[in-house]
């Protein structure tokens, strides 16, 4: 309380206000000592000098721009924003991408890991798993589960017996997830090019395949991908396609593709394992309205938006690296040499594995990423760095080149804006980058908040939030 009372006595605490805002409420904010001037390119004359100096503390406030929700709601409610109008150009059009994009043929995939064992599920009002009584495994545990598991309970996505789990091939297929996901495109390439009677090359140059995917994790831990698949002409979302590239020749490959693909884990004494999609495979029509058998536009961009900023931490796992402060500065060298996790202790800074706050299946799968991470034939997988994601090193959130626009470009736009209404504000609208030019120098200083801080960040991040979805919804009406 003694902080935060010191906080709003401040006399400078108006201004700093206004810099937490400009970040949006970011909780993890960065700060930034040094200054910034702006030159005439011609004369060399100072038009307008700014200095940390003169701020609060003496530092610079910068958004840290994390996309996980967990780490910093602000800067993820601006990724998931910038992701829906990312997903929602490529389905409607607009931001550069032409309006007549909506009508060339679109479906919604989901791609899902095959089963590694039963797990507990949660069915609607139906038993989790219902087996006659008295059937046990070979571990002396019952094979099914009578209960009707409510959508919060603790226990879904546990396995039934997790000794009948097979966790190192779970791990194994959450390590080439990414490179399944990439053999599928191939061979979803491949296969529209047989079904419309052609070459690839040929087909290639009439046809182009456009997408967009975003990775979700499951309660079992393992994760599923939602895409996005457009069939354009060979320029593009510019240019429609074909008239036999329909839907329903799109519609037609991607089960076919699917199932063709298989990978095969590195070869081991501990056996080799074929990687492959699991037998549940979704396809929806994409339409411009909502209806009964397809999904709106907007439903889709959303969707795929929400998962953008989600991480492992959804299948009760942590959201950060495991590391021992032993090793600390070390590198990866040194921790894979003297790490106490090494030694099957399982540190973080100051913490055990047994005593880290996730469940005891991700507990075991970070157990099971370490010990086949210190296994020669699986060092190039990285499972020791990635075990705190249960393996998946692969991106969240990805697209085809010719999808949209990038998520660069729509955070260039953003700056220029903010370039356009500082000028304004230091009456320099009259000049542009030609004849200006911006000289900085910043140094990090440090990062995050004083408790009292973070108080009165936590709520000029909602008042923004509020600002937000008022300004949406006067858009969208």
């Amino acid at each position: 309380m003694s902080d935060l009372a010191r906080l709003i006595n401040d006399p400078a605490y108006a201004r700093w206000q206004r810099m937490v805002a400009a970040t949006g409420g970011c909780a993890r904010p960065v700060h930034l000592t040094g200054g910034s001037a702006i030159v005439h390119a011609a004369t060399g004359e100072i038009l307008h000098d700014y200095q940390s100096a003169d701020e609060p503390g003496g530092h610079l406030l910068k958004a840290c721009g994390n996309r996980r929700a967990s780490a910093c709601a602000a800067c993820s409610e601006v990724y998931q924003a910038d992701t829906f109008h990312l997903i929602r150009a490529g389905l409607s059009g607009g931001k550069g991408v032409p309006e007549t994009v909506s009508g060339h043929p679109r479906a919604f995939v989901t791609l899902t890991a095959p089963s590694f064992g039963p797990v507990h599920s949660h069915r609607d009002g139906r038993a989790c798993r219902p087996r006659k009584p008295g059937m046990l495994c070979d571990h002396l545990r019952p094979v099914g589960c009578h209960t009707h598991h409510h959508p919060q309970d603790d226990r879904l996505g546990q396995p039934i017996c997790p000794g009948c789990y097979d966790y190192r091939g779970a791990v194994l297929w959450q390590a080439h997830a990414g490179a399944l996901w990439h053999r599928f495109t191939l061979t979803l390439r491949q296969q529209l090019a047989a079904d419309a009677g052609m070459s690839r090359r040929a087909f290639a140059q009439r046809v182009r395949v456009s997408f967009a995917k975003v990775a979700e994790y499951q309660r079992r831990g393992l994760v599923h991908f939602h895409a996005i698949i457009r069939l354009d002409g060979p320029d593009g979302p510019d240019q429609s396609p074909p008239d036999w590239a329909d839907h329903h020749l799109l519609v037609r490959a991607v089960p076919v593709a699917a199932r063709a693909v298989e990978l095969l884990s590195p070869a081991s004494e501990l056996g080799r394992w074929t990687l492959a999609w699991g037998d549940q495979l979704d396809i929806r029509p994409i339409l411009l309205a909502p209806r009964a058998d397809g999904l709106s536009e907007r439903a889709v961009a959303g969707y795929i938006a929400k998962y953008a900023t989600k991480g492992a931490e959804a299948s009760g796992t942590i959201d950060h690296r495991l590391s021992c402060s032993a090793c600390r500065g070390r590198g990866r060298t040194g921790l894979a040499a003297v790490c106490g996790l090494c030694h099957g202790t399982g540190l973080k800074p100051g913490l055990h594995l047994e005593a880290l706050p996730v469940s005891e299946h991700a507990r075991t799968m970070i157990r099971t990423c370490w010990d086949l991470g210190a296994r020669p034939e699986f060092k190039a997988l990285r499972l020791r760095p990635w075990a705190h994601m249960l393996g998946f090193r692969g991106h969240f959130s990805s697209k085809s080149r010719a999808y949209s626009l990038t998520l660069g470009d729509l955070r260039s736009a953003r700056a220029r804006h903010r370039a356009d209404q500082a000028r304004q504000q230091h009456r320099l609208s009259a000049l542009d980058d030609a004849t200006t030019l911006v000289l900085g120098h910043w140094r990090f200083a440090g990062i995050g908040y004083t408790p009292g801080e973070a108080i009165i960040a936590e709520h000029i991040r909602q008042r923004v939030q509020t600002a937000r979805k008022i300004a949406a919804e006067r858009e969208e009406s």
